[in-house]
């Protein structure tokens, strides 16, 4: 006789609501000190705190199904929701403490500053309003369930979110090869990467909602969302790790300055995937029917894609891209920009895997290069680029390489090492980075 008992049972509603009783008690004490303030007071532990008890009940109702049971499942979304709106408010909040240490007022004009502040100010009330109006209906919800609210409060003294949080470097893929200045000219390349990412965009403040629902859906998706996020959390992480406390940083104002740049957008673009996140929600059919129509009703949704485009995202587009100037000085002052002409032997042709390999050299250094062929210019890091090219003028012998000298001199021996078509083994050891890729 088999006596072991099965991986899933069903547990009755009612014996869960005694669980659940339980389990509600850390968030209905915070929202009850909430409660007693207005959002526009809160600072960023309180959000933070409110982001991490949220956390603790959507998982504790996942772990159950609530999202697939009719009970409890509008109770579920009301509080995904409020950790959606709760991480938003926290990055908004962090960004508002620190601005003026990150610099940002000197890189925009008295206009422009002053209205993102404004910008700031509307996403952060806009925020907080939701955030209200979602802990209400949570406490009626549990009322409605059968559940005791209760009265208490959550001491201010056990709010988290003062310390920062601890996370290992970035470096999947980096070599521990290149020097200091190198590094510093990698990201300071990568942050003018990162603008030309966002002004591809082309996004621009609109007020009318079907315009502004139709911009969004075509260049802000939440995949979109998290892909602009990671670009900056990577250019701010390799910062971190290579460039913050060292010699070079205190005795380059700059290096600050930019780090600050990145900073500040990370954050709003951090806040844009969040609320992206819960529109998303209703797009993708992720709720039921009844819970979305409930949080239709409660979340005026034009009114977040208000805070997404026009001031977050707005936001984040203006103060990256006031801070390229910046990254054009220090990149032209850490690289040594040369010329490298390479005259192709009569059995050496330019395919696909040789032209791959002049893309790694420069992606592994991190600094533009040029290449120029007949007169046609392009960017030696784009293998699309590289190869219509060099296609276009398939009898051209020279080639003219642009850029600072490190992946100039591996492109050289590169070539001179038959850009690795007689076996990649006999590559000088200093390009072994190309074998193991």
């Amino acid at each position: 006789m088999n006596n072991e008992r099965p991986l899933e049972e069903i547990i009755g509603e009612r014996s869960f609501a005694v669980l659940l009783q339980t389990a509600v008690q850390p968030l209905s004490r915070l929202c009850n000190t909430l409660a007693g303030q207005p959002s526009t007071k809160w600072g960023k532990r309180h959000f933070y705190q409110l982001s991490i008890e949220a956390d603790s009940l959507e998982s504790f109702l996942d772990d159950y199904g609530a999202r697939f049971n009719r009970t409890y499942s509008l109770l579920r979304e009301l509080v995904a929701s409020l950790r959606w709106f709760s991480l938003a408010g926290f990055s908004l909040s962090h960004v508002e403490g620190r601005l003026e240490t990150y610099g940002i007022e000197s890189a925009l004009s008295a206009g422009e500053f002053s209205n993102f502040r404004a910008c700031m100010e509307d996403a952060r009330k806009g925020v907080g309003e939701v955030l209200e109006k979602l802990s209400a209906q949570i406490r009626k919800e549990t009322g409605l369930l059968g559940l005791s609210w209760g009265e208490e409060i959550f001491p201010e003294n056990n709010l988290g979110g003062g310390m920062p949080r601890h996370r290992l470097p970035r470096n999947v893929g980096q070599e521990d090869l290149l020097e200091e200045k190198e590094r510093i000219a990698e990201i300071a390349a990568k942050y003018e990467v990162a603008c030309l990412m966002l002004a591809e965009l082309r996004a621009r403040p609109l007020e009318n909602p079907k315009e502004r629902a139709e911009l969004l859906n075509l260049v802000c998706s939440e995949t979109q969302a998290r892909v602009y996020e990671a670009t900056v959390h990577n250019l701010q992480s390799s910062y971190d790790t290579f460039v913050k406390n060292t010699v070079a940083e205190g005795s380059d104002a700059r290096l600050p300055r930019l780090r600050g740049h990145m900073s500040v957008t990370l954050h709003l673009l951090e806040a844009v995937t969040f609320l992206t996140h819960f529109v998303e929600r209703h797009e993708n059919d992720q709720r039921s029917e009844a819970a979305d129509m409930h949080l239709s009703r409660l979340v005026d949704r034009a009114a977040v894609e208000h805070i997404i485009l026009n001031d977050l995202l707005m936001g984040a587009i203006l103060v990256l891209t006031r801070g390229q100037s910046l990254a054009h000085e220090i990149l032209a002052d850490y690289t040594n920009v040369q010329e490298l002409t390479v005259d192709l032997p009569p059995d050496l042709r330019l395919h696909a895997r040789p032209a791959s390999l002049i893309v790694n050299v420069v992606a592994h250094h991190g600094t533009p290069v040029e290449l120029e062929v007949s007169g046609q210019r392009c960017n030696a890091g784009s293998i699309l680029e590289l190869l219509v090219t060099l296609g276009s003028h398939p009898d051209a012998r020279r080639l003219l390489f642009r850029g600072d000298e490190n992946p100039l001199r591996d492109i050289r021996l590169l070539f001179e090492h038959g850009m690795g078509e007689h076996g990649m083994n006999l590559l000088p050891p200093v390009l072994s980075y190309l074998r193991s890729g």
